[in-house]
C-alpha cells in the first residue's frame, strides 16, 4: 500500500458496517483443496444415495400422438380452432403473430410488443394444412385442402363454425371420429384425416421438421398440445398447474424445485393471480428483489442488519468462545 493510500485511510472516518478492523491475532493453516475434495465426496455420495431412495418418476412424455390416442375428441376440437384461427396460439400475439390475446404490459413497458413477431406461426397453415400436404399418395386429402383453400374466407368461416359446433358432441370408436352430418364442406374430411395422421405419429414428425440436420425445435407441437384440454387435465392431476404451486412440484407427490418458492409465491396473491399481465408483474418483482440483493453492500441501513442482529456471533460462536477465554480478552468484541 502506498504512503498516500495509508494517509487517506487514516483520515477517513471508520464505519463498522463498511470497514474491517485489521486482524492482529494468530493465523491457522487451512487446506482449501482438501476441504473441497472432502465436501465433493460427501455430496456426491449423498446424491447417489438419495437418488436411489427418492428418485423422480419417469413419466412418459406427452406427444401429439399420445394426445390424439388418449383423447381424440379433444384433439379434433382443438384442431378446428387451429384451422379457423380462434385458438389461443392463433390469437396469442408476439412472438408468434400479431394478435393481442396474451400480450402483457405494465404501463408503457411491454417487451413483447417492442420485440415483435420473430417466431411467426400461422396455425391453419403450420398445424393443419401444411402437415396434411406432406402425406404421400393421398389425392383425396389434397383435393379437400384445395377445395377449402380455394373457397372465399366467408365460406371457410361458415364451414369451420358449423363443424366447431358439431364436434363439441363428437364421439370416437373403431379408429374413426364420428361427427353429426352437417354443412362442413371439406372441413370434416380435413379434421378426420389430421386426427388419423396424429394417431399414427406422422404429425409429430411433420411439426418438428425443418431444414436443420437435427430437428430440435418443438415450439409448434408444444403450442398445439397446450391449446387443448388434455395437457391441462394431466397437469392438474399431477398438481403441476400454476395455482397448485406447479413450479415447485415434480409429477406425483415428489418434491421439485423448492428453491423456486419465492418466484411461484407471487402467482398465488393478488393482483398477479388474476391479472392478464401476471407473468410480467412477477418478473418485475423478482428483478427488483434481485437488484436489492445485489446492492445490499451499498444500501445504508440495510447493510447494517448483520451487525445489528449480531447473527455473525452465532455463526462464528466457536471463534468468539475462544477469544473470550484467551488471555487479555476484552469483555466485548
Amino acid at each position: 500500500m502506498s504512503p498516500t493510500s495509508r494517509s487517506e485511510r487514516r483520515s477517513r472516518s471508520f464505519k463498522p458496517d463498511r470497514d474491517v478492523v485489521e486482524w492482529h491475532g494468530a493465523y491457522v493453516r487451512y487446506d482449501l483443496v482438501k476441504e473441497f475434495l472432502v465436501a465433493l465426496g460427501v455430496v456426491a455420495l449423498l446424491v447417489v444415495l438419495l437418488t436411489v431412495a427418492f428418485s423422480s418418476p419417469d413419466e412418459t412424455p406427452v406427444t401429439v400422438r399420445s394426445w390424439s390416442t388418449n383423447n381424440p375428441v379433444d384433439f379434433a376440437q382443438t384442431a378446428i380452432t387451429e384451422l379457423d384461427g380462434t385458438s389461443e396460439s392463433a390469437t396469442y400475439g408476439p412472438p408468434y403473430n400479431t394478435g393481442s390475446n396474451d400480450t402483457q404490459s405494465i404501463g408503457f413497458f411491454s417487451p413483447e410488443k417492442w420485440v415483435g413477431v420473430h417466431i411467426p406461426i400461422n396455425t391453419a397453415q403450420d398445424f393443419v394444412i401444411g402437415p396434411l400436404r406432406t402425406l404421400p399418395d393421398r389425392p383425396d386429402v389434397r383435393a379437400a385442402l384445395d377445395r377449402y383453400q380455394a373457397a372465399p374466407a366467408s365460406q371457410q368461416q361458415a364451414w369451420t363454425a358449423a363443424y366447431e359446433k358439431a364436434v363439441a358432441n363428437a364421439t370416437f370408436s373403431n379408429g374413426v371420429l364420428h361427427v353429426a352430418p352437417g354443412s362442413y364442406g371439406p372441413v370434416g374430411a380435413i379434421i378426420g384425416d389430421l386426427t388419423s395422421m396424429a394417431r399414427s405419429g406422422a404429425l409429430d414428425g411433420a411439426l418438428v421438421s425443418s431444414k436443420q440436420f437435427y430437428s430440435t425445435d418443438y415450439t409448434k407441437p408444444l403450442l398445439f398440445i397446450a391449446d387443448g384440454n388434455y395437457l391441462s387435465d394431466l397437469a392438474g392431476a399431477q398438481h403441476l398447474q400454476g395455482n397448485q404451486w406447479g413450479m415447485m412440484n415434480e409429477t406425483g407427490n415428489y418434491p421439485g424445485q423448492a428453491w423456486l418458492w419465492l418466484y411461484t409465491l407471487w402467482y398465488q396473491v393478488p393482483p398477479m393471480n388474476s391479472s392478464s399481465s401476471g407473468d410480467l408483474q412477477v418478473w418485475a418483482i423478482m428483478m427488483l428483489l434481485s437488484l436489492v440483493m445485489i446492492l445490499v453492500p451499498f444500501i445504508p441501513g440495510l447493510r447494517s442488519v448483520p451487525r445489528w442482529s449480531r447473527v455473525y456471533r452465532l455463526i462464528w460462536r466457536q471463534h468468539y468462545r475462544s477469544l473470550a477465554t484467551a488471555p487479555g480478552a476484552s469483555a466485548k468484541t
